[in-house]
């Protein structure tokens, strides 16, 4: 049985829930984006949607390249937990 990652948890040192089901469709990425540029290397958030983000995952490969882990932890219809990993 597959273990199912949730964002509504304690978290560990460095690793940061965030949750885009809660904000504005309209101001989701630019939310993204600035969790992201807040995160030190080492440090993780981690995303939680309904749906598959394939346009903004273009998006970030493109905005950090080699900067940014990306690593599905979830993904499941209605279900996605994708964390992103801040590397230097």
């Amino acid at each position: 049985m597959q273990a199912i990652h949730v964002c509504n948890h304690t978290t560990p040192e460095a690793l940061y829930p965030f949750d885009a089901r809660g904000i504005a469709k309209r101001f989701r990425h630019a939310a993204i984006f600035g969790a992201l540029d807040a995160l030190q290397p080492g440090e993780t958030m981690r995303f939680c949607n309904d749906h598959d983000p394939l346009p903004l995952l273009a998006q970030l490969q493109a905005r950090y390249g080699e900067h940014l882990n990306i690593e599905y932890k979830q993904r499941e219809p209605g279900a996605i937990v994708i964390d992103f990993a801040v590397v230097s």
